[in-house]
């Protein structure tokens, strides 16, 4: 396929492109025994046994970072999710309460560093599984130590959150802390220090990837965001509560059920002229629910679908996302048109009596994540979307829970390369939010083309959240980020597909960094990634939203506790 270069030359009839990194990271260049997407080589071998490290005793290496050793364990090949290597399985736990574990191989470690992030509130330790890698040979074949925490607490609600330092651990701490320790481990076991570091997450991991980038851009050579909750404060109060009321009208019964989401989907498929089941460019759709209405005296059936009042109601204040009297959005996003089938369960609970995983999620967040102490009686009906009850949450809490910073300036001097993605069919997390985020960067690191020389962000039509979902979900970032920081290579495209259960590819086709598309313009089968060429969205490149908040640096502040007090202060940690 020609570079992105070319194909944009020819589809605007005007040269514009991304520009293409031409050099390496700094940090690229210092050994020729670095992770790269091609190599074969047969690794470093460790320079002591897998029980001794347990034995170790490192709390000295990492000044202001005390952590234990819990267990050092070997893992076969055979057992190993990760990839076909034996691992030395190290566990332990960072003050206060931090658990980790780092799998260290033992053979094909060839200097390189993999930290993963988890999803949710977190709660538990993902090092088995790594997002938006499939088919990254160095990963299968052991090239990287892999490391990975529970961010600081082993339960998945809110709970932990009435604890400042717990707070503080998981908005923004942890993964520097892991970062370090893990570094410093794989230092000892191998005799020498990785060369690189990556890091890959989604959801709760995406904003674990942004935070690093923002607030530590030392830690990783390259990042892997996949659909960031960054926006966590406004994303966990405002954008679910608002699903929930829009869902749930004056706290009655559900308007729309599970049931009703495949003939919706349909009619909005129809709505916007969607031909292969996946909406490429929902953006540019404006489709109104009340095309469909019902009639005087009619009533909805399977082969005559239409919707209710309240229905219209409901799906109409879904897309427009949570906004006040005045039109102001309280969250930098809202669902897109063709993501219906996405919101069962989340948005759309089976039935009219049961309860949305969005009214969870707020639940969790009003109790005990934004104000000083619990608050058990709170519900998503207390929310109240105006300007005052926005600045009362989000004064206090974006500081320590965000990653909406776009000044990446200190990741980019360091030679950092980011590649941000996002399904257009997220359920959970507006992938508008990314979009919004990504070109407030742009704005600061001075346009498209001087963001794109180190962040490029990818957008999935039809994919939900982290995956699955209608349109082609599988795809290896981590091969492209590698290639980006170790030969310079950006990424001009990321070829995606879509599997069966037995794993063959049924379809596939290529997504292009924003703004571009990829439209079938030859006329080809629409399951082959050779029938998509770029076309610029003018609808992505011109987003603009009329939201009460903003993308800035200097809100961020850093706790800790001095002399037996918890005391925080302005700044990035």
């Amino acid at each position: 396929m020609a570079t992105l270069a070319a194909a944009l030359a020819l589809v605007t009839g005007a040269g514009i492109a991304l520009a293409a990194t031409t050099t390496g990271s700094a940090r690229a260049s210092a050994s020729a025994t670095a992770v790269t997407a091609g190599s074969t080589d047969s690794g470093i071998a460790p320079a002591m046994s897998c029980a001794s490290v347990a034995g170790l005793d490192l709390a000295n290496s990492v000044p202001g970072v005390p952590f234990e050793f819990t267990s050092a364990t070997e893992l076969s090949a055979d057992d190993n999710t990760l990839g076909d290597w034996a691992a030395c399985v190290v566990k332990g736990v960072i003050a206060p309460q931090i658990h980790f574990e780092l799998r260290m191989p033992q053979t094909g470690w060839q200097a390189g560093y993999l930290q993963l992030g988890c999803g949710g509130l977190c709660g538990n330790v993902n090092a088995g599984s790594a997002p938006a890698s499939a088919g990254c040979v160095p990963l299968t074949d052991g090239a990287f130590a892999v490391a990975s925490s529970d961010e600081g607490h082993s339960q998945g609600g809110g709970l932990f959150s009435t604890d400042p330092a717990l707070r503080a651990d998981f908005g923004y701490k942890s993964d520097h802390l892991l970062a370090q320790v893990a570094k410093t481990t794989i230092q000892k076991y191998y005799g020498r220090a990785a060369t690189h570091a990556y890091f890959d997450g989604c959801s709760q991991g995406g904003h674990q990837a942004l935070t690093e980038a923002q607030r530590y851009p030392h830690d990783f050579d390259g990042i892997i965001a996949g659909a960031p909750a960054n926006n966590f404060t406004a994303l966990n109060t405002f954008s679910h509560a608002w699903t929930a009321q829009s869902v749930y009208l004056d706290g009655g019964p559900a308007t729309l059920t599970t049931a009703d989401l495949a003939p919706l989907h349909a009619a909005v498929l129809k709505g916007c002229g969607a031909t292969d089941g996946v909406i490429v460019d929902p953006l540019s759709c404006t489709w109104d629910p009340a095309s469909i209405k019902c009639g005087a005296e009619q009533t909805s059936t399977a082969s005559d679908f239409c919707l209710t009042a309240d229905q219209v109601t409901t799906v109409r204040r879904i897309y427009a996302g949570p906004t006040d009297a005045h039109g102001r959005l309280l969250y930098p996003g809202h669902q897109l048109r063709g993501s219906e089938p996405n919101w069962a369960g989340v948005i759309v609970p089976a039935t009219a009596t049961g309860t949305s995983g969005d009214i969870n999620f707020v639940r969790e967040t009003l109790r005990y994540q934004v104000f000083d102490s619990p608050q058990p009686h709170l519900t998503y009906r207390d929310v109240k979307f105006t300007a005052a009850y926005y600045k009362k949450i989000m004064q206090p809490n974006e500081s320590m829970y965000d990653a909406t910073d776009p000044d990446l300036r200190a990741f980019k001097k360091v030679g950092g390369k980011l590649i941000l993605w996002h399904g257009l069919g997220d359920q959970h997390i507006p992938a508008v939010g990314t979009m919004a985020y990504y070109k407030a960067v742009q704005k600061v690191m001075g346009g498209s083309a001087r963001t794109g020389d180190f962040a490029r962000l990818f957008l999935l039509p039809g994919v939900a959240h982290c995956g699955g979902g209608q349109g082609p979900d599988t795809f290896d970032a981590l091969t492209a980020v590698v290639d980006w920081v170790t030969e310079g290579k950006a990424p001009d495209s990321l070829l995606t597909k879509s599997l069966d259960s037995s794993g063959k590819v049924t379809a596939s086709r290529p997504a292009y960094p924003f703004p571009y598309v990829a439209e079938n313009t030859t006329g080809g089968p629409a399951d082959e990634p050779g029938s998509y060429t770029p076309v610029l969205s003018r609808a992505e490149g011109n987003l603009s939203l009329n939201w009460l908040g903003s993308f800035r640096s200097g809100y961020e502040t850093v706790g800790n506790w001095v002399h037996g007090e918890w005391v925080v202060s302005k700044g990035k940690a």
